[in-house]
């Protein structure tokens, strides 16, 4: 029973050391990356940002912060250790090795006389029949009387000194440090044992597994419901005009279970008499087209109302209700666009791609959302041919300071953007009328908005050229530069309510065939994560070609290089198709900036298959005819759409053509003069 009563007593030190194990060297990392992190800022400090107040750290920002799931457990943690730290302290005084002499306050060694005199000075304090206390009496029984007898009787004396016990030499034993109550299994005990077992062995198991699953099967792992994306792909349609997006875009299943209240009729109402001439609607069948509006459901009612508030700007008709709906489709949108644009790419056709026309759509419309910008600004003005949209993401622009800079032939925002600093500062203090501290907002700004450049080749690795059916790689380094020397950073974004981090899509695709032949997504946030993936990629790459270890290595530490400078490696692959010579365009687009895209032009040779065997597979003579189909599908739908405004990557489409039709390039030749979407 002692020996059971020892090994639960253990059980709070078996438990410390388990927990110290891993939650001590996790506290330590934890704390040095808070004090190795930056503290320079990474988001926009111009006064509209700072009114904004999404930036502002109030104490109860700093508690959210801090209030994580991981930070609250690691506090947790740490109080259930102090308190076993403490529970233990105070354990180890009541549980005491048997110590004869400390017991009668005497050295080791102490003579006979001696070890008689303290039991009697001692018998005089704790003698029941000297002290009446309870306690006095059982500490005298227990440890003076046992001491005593130990240190006088000569046999017990000797097994004392020498094998530290009265009993002699103890015998080995060993113990589970578990408490007592879980080892007593007689009685009431074993009915909690095997509750504890139950609950911890099948039924927690259990619940986790069906929160998991339940939940797997309505979320993707991108927080997106199942139903929303089959939505999407369902309604996405290869020559889906820009403008027409939002309509595929509302149809979400989570703005669906938004929730439609009477109260939230009138608020709607006006909202909808501030926005009615960004809804597409036909003007010369105003009402007919108003009560076709309404008859939609109501959640995509609302839903698209508060998202032209958003482009509009239009929060004043807003109930406080509204308000929360509308924080809450903002909250959304990011991840929803996401996946929508995935939808776009995913393979279509039978060579494999996706559609150029849509996926370009919906970066715009996140584009608007993000800055605020509505839709019809995007339309070719008079002096702009791409429209206010660009200027309009400018803090203190509007559409009368836009007109007064087009007068001094001032009519692109690349313009605007390459102007030195005199130049514009005299531009928007003359003409535009703007103060000292306006200005300093723009220039902010303008020094956050990214400046890419990307370097693009395609080859068939260990190949020379590029054959049909090959499996040509795609190499791209795209490098980002900002005014202010920040890689990664915030948008200027004051009216979008969230913290939204920058996105990047690379595509590489065929503007004349609307076909997305590549894509990826692209981050500038994370350096370490982009390290260890162009790492990796390049690793493999050089072994793959038999390059050796050292110029592996080399190769690893020159794209480590470029990675911290900035830079971010695109890799991929893509089948080869039919002979001939194909104008390809690289799209680098941003989800949040207006007029910060890249376009690169890429021209590839693809060459009658001459090798042997069928690397990738041999593209089908009927392919061609079955993007001839699809072009041809394309001009049907593309005449439902012609009041639409025109997309801004659109425009190059009879450039492409004329193109096409000029001589031919070589394998991977890269035509390095990457034009804005704004030059062109």
């Amino acid at each position: 029973m002692a020996a059971s009563e020892e090994n639960s007593a253990l059980f709070p030190i078996f438990i410390l050391t388990i927990m110290a194990l891993p939650l001590v060297p996790y506290t330590i990392l934890k704390l040095c990356r808070a004090a190795s992190k930056k503290t320079k800022s990474i988001h926009c400090q111009c006064m509209e940002c700072s009114r904004s107040g999404k930036y502002r750290k109030s104490i109860f920002k700093r508690i959210s912060n801090f209030s994580t799931c991981s930070n609250l457990t690691l506090v947790l943690l740490w109080v259930v250790m102090i308190f076993l730290v403490y529970y233990i302290k105070n354990m180890s005084r009541e549980i005491q090795v048997f110590e004869p002499f400390s017991i009668l306050g005497l050295d080791a060694g102490a003579s006979d006389s001696e070890i008689k005199k303290a039991y009697r000075r001692l018998s005089i304090q704790y003698h029941p029949d000297k002290n009446p206390d309870p306690e006095a009496h059982k500490y005298f029984v227990e440890y003076i009387s046992k001491a005593y007898q130990a240190l006088t009787d000569p046999i017990s004396r000797e097994n004392f000194e020498k094998y530290g016990h009265p009993d002699g030499r103890q015998g080995f034993q060993m113990g589970i440090a578990l408490p007592q109550f879980l080892l007593d299994i007689d009685g009431a005990s074993g009915g909690i044992l095997l509750l504890w077992i139950v609950g911890v062995c099948i039924l927690l198991p259990l619940v986790i597994a069906v929160i998991y699953l339940s939940r797997s099967s309505k979320y993707t792992g991108n927080y997106v419901m199942h139903q929303t994306l089959s939505a999407y792909y369902y309604f996405m349609k290869p020559s889906l005009a820009p403008s027409k997006v939002m309509e595929v875009f509302i149809k979400a299943a989570e703005y669906m279970e938004i929730p439609v209240r009477r109260t939230d009729d009138e608020p709607l109402q006006k909202l909808f008499m501030s926005v009615r001439s960004e809804l597409n609607l036909d003007l010369k069948n105003i009402k007919q087209e108003q009560a076709k509006f309404w008859k939609q459901h109501p959640a995509i009612v609302k839903t698209e109302l508060l998202i032209q508030a958003q482009l509009t700007r239009e929060l004043a008709a807003l109930s406080p209700a509204l308000l929360g709906d509308f924080r809450h489709v903002l909250e959304l949108a990011p991840r929803l666009l996401e996946e929508l644009l995935k939808m776009a790419v995913i393979s279509r056709t039978a060579q494999g791609h996706g559609w150029l026309r849509p996926a370009t759509g919906v970066v715009e419309l996140s584009q608007c959302i993000i800055q605020a910008v509505p839709l019809s600004a995007r339309k070719a003005t008079g002096g702009s041919p791409e429209g206010n949209a660009s200027f309009l993401q400018l803090p203190h622009f509007s559409d009368s300071i836009i007109k007064k800079i087009a007068r001094k032939k001032v009519r692109t925002f690349q313009e605007f953007r390459d102007m030195n600093i005199q130049d514009r500062a005299e531009l928007l203090t003359q003409t535009a009328g703007f103060s000292s501290a306006e200005v300093q907002d723009i220039e902010m700004v303008l020094e956050m908005m990214p400046s890419l450049t990307v370097e693009v080749t395609c080859e068939t690795e260990g190949e020379e050229g590029i054959q049909e059916g090959d499996i040509v790689t795609v190499q791209a380094w795209v490098t980002l530069k900002r005014g202010n020397g920040l890689i990664g950073a915030l948008p200027h974004a004051p009216y979008f309510p969230f913290h939204k981090e920058e996105n990047f899509w690379f595509l590489l695709a065929d503007a004349v065939s609307n076909n997305v032949w590549f894509s990826h997504k692209i981050s500038f946030m994370d350096e370490a994560a982009a390290i260890t993936a162009a790492s990796k990629a390049i690793g493999e790459s050089m072994e793959g070609s038999g390059a050796t270890v050292k110029d592996t290595s080399a190769a690893v530490r020159e794209a480590v290089e470029k990675v911290r400078g900035g830079a971010r490696l695109v890799m991929g692959k893509f089948q080869a198709p039919a002979e001939g010579s194909y104008n390809l365009t690289c799209y680098c687009l941003c989800d949040s900036w207006i007029g910060c895209d890249k376009k690169t032009n890429v021209k590839i040779k693809v060459l009658k298959r001459t090798r042997a065997g069928t690397r990738g597979g041999l593209v089908s003579d009927e392919a061609p005819l079955a993007e001839d189909g699809i072009e041809e599908e394309e001009e049907n739908e593309e005449e439902e759409y012609d009041d639409d405004y025109e997309s801004e990557y659109s425009e190059d489409e009879e450039n492409e053509k004329d193109t096409k039709k000029k001589g031919h390039a070589a394998n991977g030749t890269i035509h390095k003069k990457g034009s804005s979407s704004d030059e062109e």
